[in-house]
Order: C-alpha cells, then sequence, then structure tokens
C-alpha cells in the first residue's frame, strides 16, 4: 500500500511482513498494527493499544487547548490510559449489570504552576474531548463488502 488515504478516511491491510502485521495509512501518515507475541509479531501497538493512543492524544490536545485559551501555565500534560475486561456487576456506575464489560483507566497528569481551580476545570474539559464522547455514546458502524 503506498498512497496516502483522503482526508478523513484510514485504509488498513495486512501489511505480508508477519501473520498479524497490518499497515495503517491515514492521510500522509503510516503506521504499523500487530498483536504482541505470542499470538503476533509485536511489530506495533495493538489495536486496543491503538484506541487507548486515540484517546489519550486527543485527551491531552483538549487540556492543552482550553489551558493555551486561558492563557493558564500549563506546561506538559500526560495522560496514561489501561484497558481490561471487567464483570459489569463490579462497575457501580455502569448501565450493564450481566457479563464482561470493556473499562478503561485514564489517570492526567498536569504539570505546571496550576491552582486547585484551575486543575479541577482542566480535569473537566477531560470529559468533553470529542474521543472520550464517541467511545461514552451509542456508536453505530456501517460494514459492506468491496465487490471482488
Amino acid at each position: 500500500m503506498t498512497t496516502p488515504s483522503p482526508e478523513g478516511t484510514v485504509t488498513v491491510a495486512e501489511s505480508g511482513a508477519g501473520t498479524y502485521t497490518q499497515e495503517i495509512i491515514a492521510g500522509g501518515h503510516r503506521l504499523i498494527a500487530d498483536e504482541p507475541r505470542p499470538f503476533g509479531d509485536d511489530a506495533g501497538p495493538s489495536p486496543y493499544d491503538l484506541l487507548l493512543s486515540a484517546l489519550g492524544a486527543c485527551t491531552s490536545m483538549t487540556v492543552r487547548m482550553y489551558a493555551n485559551k486561558k492563557d493558564w501555565p500549563l506546561e506538559q500534560v500526560r495522560v496514561s490510559l489501561r484497558h481490561a475486561k471487567i464483570h459489569a456487576k463490579d462497575c457501580a456506575d455502569c448501565e450493564t449489570e450481566q457479563g464482561m464489560i470493556d473499562h478503561m483507566d485514564r489517570e492526567i497528569e498536569l504539570i505546571g504552576d496550576l491552582d486547585a481551580d484551575q486543575r479541577e476545570k482542566l480535569l473537566s474539559i477531560a470529559e468533553r474531548c470529542p474521543v472520550h464522547r464517541t467511545l461514552t455514546s451509542t456508536v453505530h458502524v456501517s460494514t459492506t463488502l468491496r465487490p471482488a
């Protein structure tokens, strides 16, 4: 795959380099995804790592935009994320009550000379990042098969 994807389109195809290794093209950017060992060759982040990366990047960018708009002394934003499958009964604020659910832990570190009110406001702004909103809303995925 060598052609850049059209704006707003991400193309993913097997790279041929490993059993599950994928080449991702987003605009003019190229990434590799893979399954970790022992299933794959660990040639790149896993699909869940990429999903967490999207949430983390969007969170950091959203917080940065707000701090810049307010001219607050935010030096750096760091977001650490983890994904797990948990029992629905162990989630106090989840609508689903049975089976397993996806759970993401997001920890935000705000570096800079911010007061408590600014920190609290930036934390609330993080909840408004577009990827967070997408992940916590109803999502519909439409799949079609291209003709051979």
